[in-house]
Parts: structure tokens; sequence; C-alpha cells
């Protein structure tokens, strides 16, 4: 493994990180309604637990208000049971063979609540960042042990990780800020 493959694997991972955390901010809610908040609620579907993507069509039907049409009429109760009891805070109405899904407002208190969680999901995901290039800078001293480089080159490795993960940082950073903004918005 050259320093070059080391970076390349660094990189990749890393940015792994960023979409995992990217991934988890779809998840906090805004006061706005968009179509990717119900994406992580499971629905019991013939025995097994599926998203809710793959039993019914989500549509957003103003800034306030979800359409949750299911494929199949028997789902309905079974969907609206998975909203319900999911972690959002989101109570369904079913009319006939869909439902409607409003969002409520998001009080003061809630808003830091949920800064709060943003703020602890990018720590979370700069610390995994942080491993990864702890994990690079190992792996330079492996090969330095083995002879396979000089140091010199062990020292531009690490400070080209060391350039990869402030890059890394600050785009977590950005996308913090980019976040806040969205929730302290009303």
């Amino acid at each position: 493994m050259s320093v070059s493959d080391i970076k390349r694997s660094a990189e990749t991972r890393m940015q792994k990180s960023i979409e995992t955390f990217k991934t988890a901010l779809a998840k906090i809610r805004t006061g706005r309604a968009h179509a990717g908040i119900l994406d992580h609620v499971q629905v019991e579907y013939y025995g097994s637990m599926v998203p809710i993507g793959q039993v019914a069509n989500v549509t957003v039907v103003d800034a306030r208000t979800l359409n949750v049409q299911p494929w199949e009429k028997s789902m309905v109760s079974a969907v609206e049971k998975a909203i319900r009891e999911s972690d959002l805070g989101l109570n369904p109405q079913a009319m006939g063979e869909s439902m409607r899904v409003p969002m409520p407002a998001l009080t003061e208190e809630r808003r830091r609540d949920l800064i709060k969680v943003v703020k602890s999901e990018g720590e979370d995901a700069k610390i995994a960042v942080r491993n990864l290039r702890r994990e690079a800078n190992e792996s330079l001293k492996r090969l330095v042990k083995d002879k396979e480089i000089s140091e010199d080159d062990e020292r531009r490795g690490q400070d080209e990780i060391q350039k990869l993960t402030d890059r890394q940082v600050a785009e977590i950073d950005k996308l913090i800020a980019q976040k806040e903004a969205e929730i302290m918005t009303v």
C-alpha cells in the first residue's frame, strides 16, 4: 500500500462519514414539510419492517403538510400507526385511501433542543473523521517501520491527511450552520 492509496482510502471513508451526517440531518425536523422526513419511518409489511417509501408515496402538499398515499388500501392503518409511533411527534389524519400529515409549528424551546441535537450529530461526524485521520497516520507509520517509505514521505503524507481532515471538518461545520439557520427560521 502506498501513501496515495492510504490518502485515497481515508478521503473516501471521510466522505462516507459526511454522507451519513447529511442523512442524520435530513431526519431532524424543521418547521417546513419535506418528503425526506419520513424516510427512516419503518412500516410492518407482511411480517417484515420496510421503509415507508416502499409501501407508500409521500408528497408535499404545502409548506406545513405532507400527503401519504399507501399503494394498498389495507396498509393505511399500518402506515398511520408507524408515523404516529415514530420519534417525529407527528399526528397523521387518515382520509379514506390516503392521509394528511400536518407539521406542527416548532416552539422556541423545541428549536433550541433540535440545535443541540444537530451539534451533537456534527460532533459525532467530526470524531469519525478524526478517527479516520488517526488510522491513516498509523498506516503511514507502519509503512515507515516496514521501510516501504521514508520518514519524509510519511511527514508529507501526514500533512496531506491533516489538510484533508481540516477540509472535511470545515464541511461539517458548514452543514451544522446551515441546519441551524434552517431550524431557527420561523
